[in-house]
């Protein structure tokens, strides 16, 4: 057994707030006494961006991936060079999480093509003969609650052969009829989207019925803007030819870390949707789209 060095951050979830105080310790583990040059401690922030394959063509400027933002970068050193004992050391730490100047912690967001992450990172740097010791570990940063509560803003749908957009033929449609309601598109990220489906009625038999949920990144600059819409997650609600006039609950949870709340800043945009997709069994496939807000309370 070599050297083992570790991060552990006291909080189980990770998760904590601008102007809060991060506090753990740096675990050392070794069966012969270290000889070090030092061992410190970096938190680093910083939103990735990157382009879609179909957009780098388009923006020659900005190669394959657009300059990472800097939210948060500092260092302190947790231990000048010396020698530690065999066995384990156990060095505590205290990191206040603050920013400088006008800037600002944007939430932890894992991405497709917009990336925000925030790790503490820990260095033994050791003399030539012995390799540096790192150690990275992540932790999650929560925008601040938003003041006053949002606006429920309650959609009531209706989906027919004539309410279809981008059809080509649609003669060729059969006939159906499907009714519901989304409770609200203004989303408290910690509470589920609900609400209700309804079919009418469907000449064609229903094969299945599906929420998607559906996240929007913008990256940009003067040169341009690539946006780009992935999927997060599909939940299928309803499958086979379902009971017609019977209300079909709509419930979806929103994946920690693969949504934050809407985001628009000058340089990149984070927006989500949801789809409902109703499948019919000669393989018309019928979306219906609706853009969500989605806040932290």
């Amino acid at each position: 057994m070599g050297t083992a060095l570790d991060v552990k951050i006291k909080r189980a979830n990770k998760v904590y707030h601008c102007g809060e105080i991060l506090t753990g310790v740096v675990v050392i583990t070794s069966k012969d006494s270290i000889q070090h040059q030092g061992i410190s401690l970096t938190m680093e922030g910083s939103v990735n961006l990157q382009l879609s394959a179909k957009s780098v063509g388009v923006f020659e400027a900005f190669c394959n991936s657009v300059k990472p933002i800097q939210l948060i970068n500092s260092t302190v050193e947790m231990v000048k060079s010396g020698k530690l004992p065999s066995g384990k050391t156990e060095i505590p730490f205290e990191f206040p999480l603050q920013v400088k100047g006008s800037k600002i912690l944007y939430e932890t967001y894992h991405g497709v093509f917009v990336n925000i992450q925030y790790t503490l990172r820990c260095d033994m740097r050791r003399s030539l003969l012995a390799k540096d010791l790192t150690k990275s570990c992540e932790f999650i940063v929560h925008s601040p609650p938003q003041k006053g509560k949002p606006t429920p803003s309650p959609v009531d749908f209706t989906i027919t052969p004539e309410t279809l957009q981008n059809v080509k033929e649609r003669a060729l449609l059969p006939k159906f009829l499907i009714r519901g309601h989304l409770n609200s598109t203004n989303c408290i990220i910690t509470q589920p989207l609900t609400g209700e489906l309804i079919v009418v009625n469907s000449d064609a038999a229903v094969k299945s019925i599906e929420l998607q949920l559906v996240r929007v990144e913008t990256c940009g600059c003067a040169e341009g803007y690539a946006r780009d819409a992935t999927e997060i997650q599909n939940i299928q609600i309803a499958d086979g030819d379902i009971c017609r006039n019977l209300p079909i609950p709509i419930y979806m949870v929103f994946p920690r870390l693969f949504t934050c709340p809407t985001l628009e800043t000058t340089n990149f945009k984070v927006e989500f949707e949801v789809n409902i997709v109703v499948l019919l069994h000669d393989d018309h496939l019928i979306t219906e789209n609706f853009p969500l807000k989605l806040c932290r309370m």
